[in-house]
């Protein structure tokens, strides 16, 4: 579906004051991944010239794309906000790669794109699909712009339309009474012929509330020339801008109703769907059956297997096991063939073939085919400076309560008895006791509570 014609250029200079936050707006995460994150995927979908439009926090945004997409030949521009505020000004050639001086003359001319066609989009979308964005790139037209009917358009710009044709874009804060109630809104998403940009974009100007140059104003101004815009209506939803830390958390219910369905779709069996969280980087494999109250976080691959009730799975692979209810696998564990029961804890844990029926922690291990890890077991991973790996082969059973202070290795075909603490290795074939001797005293009860002895007679 990759449409080499058309660059895409996306708006993320935005500071987000609405959000009430630290973190920068495109920078909040839905399912686990940065919304910006959205964006840049669909982007990636159908072009190969992606410009990223830059100001709060430029530098932190910067990285944080690049480390997630090391091989992706992303553009960066830093809009020259002083100068030229507003969407309009995000595409002024006043964004700048590297510290030239301020040129007026310059400025509001457009920064280069490899192709005639550009698709606008904004960073602060992150459910716009690739489809929906092909099918605006399909409409031959000089402008075509998204367009949404509500019922009820609060808060958005209104789309001017006189004789059937787009004349004005008016933004809700600068809108008469009268424009004030039409239906008909700007969903903002934009393609442009480049042509439309750079005669347009010097002509703009910032007299409205706002004090900004609006990328909108260039559809009015076209106009007055009879430049012919196009419309595509969209879906509310898929278009859905956040700005809020309640609108972010509309956005991933969004989200997360589309994982789900894709996973279900896909064969996996989800219990009360609605309790479940799960995050983008999720992958499931064959029939899998998810309970209620689970989470999935991080870079999980679950394969064939079941996870059971308010489980949380973190950045690991659960390979044909069973897990749950209420456990905790933690990030770097790796589970085949292996059954995890309740309130157990895993982390940077192998375990293949393994039974841990309940109550234990198992960090920093490796654990072979057939050993039972009984109740309340725990591997001392941590001396307080640095952490230790444990090392178990098959066919070892380790006793309720056992304390195995790392680092350790227990070789195959080792029986550990209950409540000991380990300390040291063991061969093939060991019996391991650390008990204390048992010491029972007669009538020892009653020199605690001697009032009981006499109830007794």
């Amino acid at each position: 579906m990759k449409n080499a014609s058309v660059s895409i250029v996306i708006l993320a200079a935005g500071a987000g004051s609405r959000m009430k936050s630290q973190t920068p707006k495109v920078l909040h995460k839905i399912c686990g991944k940065e919304m910006l994150f959205y964006s840049i995927d669909e982007a990636l979908a159908i072009s190969d010239d992606i410009h990223i439009v830059l100001f709060h926090h430029a530098e932190m945004i910067k990285e944080r794309i690049m480390a997630h997409y090391p091989k992706q030949p992303l553009q960066f521009h830093i809009q020259d906000h002083q100068h030229y505020p507003g969407t309009g000004g995000a595409l002024m050639r006043g964004n700048r790669q590297s510290n030239e001086l301020f040129c007026e003359e310059q400025a509001k001319t457009f920064f280069s794109c490899r192709y005639e066609e550009i698709l606008v989009l904004n960073g602060d979308m992150p459910l716009v699909r690739s489809h929906t964005l092909h099918k605006l790139c399909e409409i031959q037209a000089k402008i075509v712009m998204s367009v949404l009917h509500l019922s009820n358009p609060d808060g958005y710009g209104r789309v001017l339309i006189e004789s059937g044709k787009v004349c004005k874009i008016v933004e809700q804060k600068d809108a008469t009474n009268e424009e004030l109630k039409i239906c008909d809104v700007n969903a903002g998403v934009y393609k442009f012929h480049k042509s439309i940009l750079e005669a347009y974009l010097p002509k703009l100007n910032n007299n409205n509330q706002q004090k900004e140059f609006y990328l909108t104003d260039v559809i009015a101004l076209a106009y007055l020339d009879g430049v012919e815009v196009l419309t595509l209506e969209v879906e509310e939803e898929e278009f859905m801008g956040v700005n809020s830390k309640f609108e972010l958390s509309q956005a991933q219910e969004v989200m997360l109703h589309r994982l789900r369905y894709q996973a279900m779709k896909e064969g996996v069996i989800m219990q009360l769907p609605h309790t479940i969280y799960i995050e983008s980087g999720v992958r499931f494999s064959g029939e899998c059956i998810i309970e209620q109250g689970v989470q999935i976080l991080g870079q999980c691959e679950i394969i064939e297997s079941h996870i059971k009730a308010h489980s949380v799975i973190e950045s690991s692979i659960i390979d044909h096991s069973d897990v749950g209810p209420l456990a905790h696998i933690r990030p770097k564990s790796h589970l085949i063939h292996t059954h995890i029961g309740n309130f157990v804890e895993t982390k940077s844990a192998n375990l293949d073939g393994v039974k841990a029926g309940h109550l234990s922690y198992l960090g920093d291990c490796e654990i072979k085919k057939g050993s039972n890890i009984g109740a309340g077991v725990i591997t001392c991973n941590y001396d307080g400076k640095s952490k230790h790996r444990t090392f178990i082969g098959e066919n070892v059973f380790v006793g309720s309560d056992t304390q195995l202070v790392a680092p350790l290795c227990i070789e195959s075909n080792v029986l550990i008895g209950a409540g000991s603490t380990i300390t040291k290795n063991a061969a093939q074939g060991d019996l391991i006791l650390s008990r204390v001797s048992q010491k029972n005293v007669p009538l020892g009860f009653y020199k605690f509570f001697p009032s009981q002895s006499d109830k007794e007679s």
